[in-house]
């Protein structure tokens, strides 16, 4: 697949998740690319074989290295074609044109690193399936999440959440996810964590204002909403001092599963993470979890709940494993940015 190729396939995908303005963006440069400009020459000539997101996401990585010149309002023209504006074609062209001819460096320094989201709205998943947990189970959670970029989402017992029955979550809490929602309410059941802790192989380090940007910068810019949210979560986690580790999934997997705690809930979870694992890495990472269950108790289960593509359409799969006996049950399918969910669980053994 070409540059031009990637970007535009990449602007469908943004489109789709209800960026017009994203799209709009790549589709112009994908018209662009062959201008005489070094930011450009070297997307055209990048080395590596997969441009596209699920790949080294060349697209996303320009997109947020120009919206982090935006957000910090270090280009003024830049800044007066970006939303809530509404430029024509010719003036977004000239301007974005402009706006990379005259920041190369910033801009060459966002095309080093592969863009990491951490999507706050996915929380709806482990809110969800926390409840379900806490009715069957009556344990405290120990959360281990797999692949947690800025660990925000570990903190998904202090966001709220609205649903047919009402709202879930704590009266005080630091934001409200608001999703499309069909399906049953959830249970009744607050579930209460006892410990939390997650793995990235680059974790975001939110202490540090160019980390925090950087984060912020991939949300699109047409998505305020979105931004509020991952403020206040930036903010939360701050707060609470939310434990990320730098490292490989599987030893930290297996010294998180050598220390488990009876009279708690093991639950190991992750959210469009486990695509990115290598093969290697998943299969034996679903071993080590297979075993683990296999030595789960009644006062020291086992819960493995994955939100994740499956190949089928629309959104992802969100499924729940639970030991001792291993039952595998789907509990329906999510919008990749959780606008909507399609809430279908069984009924938990």
């Amino acid at each position: 697949m070409s540059a031009a190729e990637a970007f535009l396939a990449q602007a469908r995908a943004c489109e789709g998740l209800g960026s017009s303005f994203t799209a709009r963006l790549l589709r112009m440069l994908a018209r662009e690319l062959g201008a005489d400009l070094p930011v450009l020459r070297r997307i055209t000539d990048w080395p590596g074989p997969d441009m596209t997101a699920t790949g080294d996401a060349v697209a996303l990585r320009l997109a947020g290295g120009l919206h982090a010149l935006h957000l910090t309002g270090a280009d003024a023209e830049l800044s007066g074609v970006y939303p809530p504006h509404t430029p024509d074609d010719e003036a977004l062209r000239r301007v974005v044109l402009g706006t990379i001819g005259r920041h190369a460096a910033a801009l060459h320094a966002a095309l080093d690193r592969p863009p990491q989201t951490n999507e706050v709205r996915r929380a709806v998943v482990p809110i969800a399936a926390g409840a379900l947990l806490a009715r069957r189970y009556g344990l405290p959670l120990r959360l281990s999440e797999l692949g947690a970029s800025a660990g925000l989402n570990l903190n998904w017992d202090r966001f709220a959440l609205t649903h047919p029955g009402g709202r879930a979550g704590p009266p005080d809490a630091a934001l409200t996810l608001t999703p499309e929602w069909t399906g049953p309410a959830l249970p009744d059941a607050t579930p209460v964590i006892a410990d939390r802790r997650g793995v990235d192989l680059a974790p975001f380090d939110l202490e540090t204002p160019s980390e925090r940007l950087r984060l912020t910068s991939y949300i699109w810019p047409d998505q305020p909403h979105r931004l509020d949210l991952t403020t206040r979560a930036i903010d939360l986690a701050r707060a609470r001092g939310t434990a990320v580790d730098a490292g490989d999934v599987l030893p930290w997997l297996a010294a998180r599963l050598s220390t488990r705690q009876p009279g708690t809930v093991e639950l190991i979870y992750h959210t469009i993470a486990w695509q990115y694992f290598p093969d290697a890495t998943a299969r034996a990472a679903r071993a080590a979890i297979e075993a683990a269950g296999q030595a789960a108790t009644a006062d020291a289960p086992l819960a493995w709940l994955g939100m994740e593509p499956d190949g089928d359409t629309p959104g992802a799969a969100i499924t729940l494993k639970l030991w001792p006996g291993g039952a595998l049950l789907p509990l329906g399918r999510i919008d990749f940015h959780g606008r909507w969910i399609d809430w279908a669980p069984r009924d938990l053994p």
